[in-house]
């Protein structure tokens, strides 16, 4: 008999309330151990059947993009505009319809205040100026001629998730609850590459950014984040960016909230103090209890979401299930992701899928017995700064009632007796 096999008594046992069973059930065995058994019976209806329609005719013929299936018809982006300003609102990437870390370019979320502008590359330039040395515009071949880099980071939305703050929870799907972030591959040239050609100043401490949509949309940026790890971008997930992903070229400022990340930018002025634009000012500012104001919070904490079980799915009844969820942390990788099944009395830490990359969504999984009782699942990650994501009523009772922004309390959800899932707080 192997190790293994001697072990799995053991790790068959709860390790936390609630059904929870040890990460390592997945990480060695999958759900083989179990599910087998619990679906011979519908597995087995389909022994003797014929070959389904589609086997007996020639399939759809080649496209020149693909498309979904229109079985999927449900992972799609929900749109929330804003009746009052044609142009102005935002739409929700799924995260409870999708798998994996990175999220399709068709399905990451938007945030528009004017419209998508319709813009032709050649025609588009960025100028850099202000507190330069040497002032240039870069023409879009201009910049694909530099050398690229890529990584894999969110892009999070700094209102994301603000329904948490409301007095009662919301009863939605989490995607349009915390789908205000996205997770992608994005290519393009480091923005340290061209401040050095111009030149900085001294004297430069801040950037003003600024997009060519409809609303001018501007926004300052620490020199520091821009020499460090800024980019500008031109592909996301191996294509060029998508007009409402900005294109022709966007800012991204990995693990820093999304309206930093300016889309469509055509200039780049460097200043010595920032611009205090609406979206510094009037928004993305935050009274405390204390009377002060947070302002230039930049870096999105440490948050985590369950998204399977949650609220719009149903479990079909007791037996084994794989909780699976997504966790991110604007301070750099996610360490570890605990899960909770009894209210938060006793947690299990998850396994988290590679690769676990810094300012990136991390997927989490761990194998659940659930024996038909009522419960409330809960996960809480901790990323490598030791930074703890907080339960609601630590981040109330720092942050006030007043805020709208900024919002990473642990999500609890309740799943009843009969398998429905619900928002709640606990």
């Amino acid at each position: 008999m192997s190790d293994q096999e001697a072990r799995e008594p053991e790790l068959l046992q709860p390790v936390a309330g609630g059904g929870l069973l040890d990460r390592r059930l997945f990480l060695k065995k999958g759900l083989a151990f179990g599910a087998g058994a619990a679906l011979a019976g519908h597995m087995r209806q389909g022994l003797a059947e014929e070959p389904p329609p589609w086997m007996k005719t020639p399939g759809e013929p080649f496209t020149n993009y693909g498309r979904p299936s229109p079985h999927e018809k449900e992972a799609i982006r929900w749109i929330s505009a804003n009746s009052g300003a044609p142009g102005n609102g935002i739409s929700w990437t799924p995260l409870h319809k999708l798998e994996g870390i990175v999220t399709p370019n068709g399905l990451h979320f938007e945030r528009h205040h004017n419209g998508v502008p319709q813009i032709d590359p050649h025609q588009h330039r960025l100028l850099i100026h202000g507190l330069v040395e040497n002032p240039l515009s870069f023409g879009i071949e201009d910049l694909l001629r530099y050398p690229m880099v890529s990584r894999l980071c969110f892009v999070e939305c700094g209102g994301n998730s603000n329904a948490g703050w409301h007095e009662e929870p919301i009863q939605t799907p989490v995607g349009y609850f915390h789908g205000l972030a996205s997770c992608s591959e994005w290519t393009g040239v480091p923005l340290a590459s061209i401040l050095d050609e111009v030149g900085l100043r001294p004297d430069a401490r801040w950037l003003i950014a600024e997009g060519a949509d409809a609303a001018a949309m501007n926004i300052s940026i620490p020199v520091e984040k821009a020499l460090d790890d800024a980019m500008l971008a031109l592909y996301q997930n191996g294509e060029r960016l998508r007009p409402e992903n900005g294109y022709p070229l966007r800012l991204i400022l990995p693990g820093w909230e999304a309206v930093l990340s300016v889309k469509w930018l055509r200039r780049l002025q460097a200043a010595n103090q920032p611009v205090m634009a609406r979206n510094e000012t009037a928004k993305y500012t935050e009274l405390l209890p204390s009377g002060k104001a947070r302002q230039f919070t930049f870096v999105m904490d440490a948050k985590s979401i369950i998204t399977f079980p949650s609220p719009g799915q149903h479990l079909r009844g007791p037996g084994l299930y794989q909780i699976s969820g997504l966790a991110w942390s604007g301070r750099g990788r996610i360490k570890r992701v605990d899960i909770s099944a009894d209210g938060g009395r006793s947690w299990a830490e998850a396994a988290l899928q590679e690769p676990v990359l810094p300012q990136c969504f991390t997927r989490f999984r761990l194998p659940w017995r659930w024996d038909g009782s009522p419960l409330v699942l809960k996960s809480r990650a901790v990323d490598e700064t030791g930074y703890v994501q907080p339960e609601r009523r630590a981040l109330i009772a720092e942050r006030g009632r007043h805020g709208y922004f900024h919002y990473n309390a642990i999500v609890s959800w309740a799943v009843a007796a009969d398998g429905t899932v619900s928002h709640v707080y606990a």
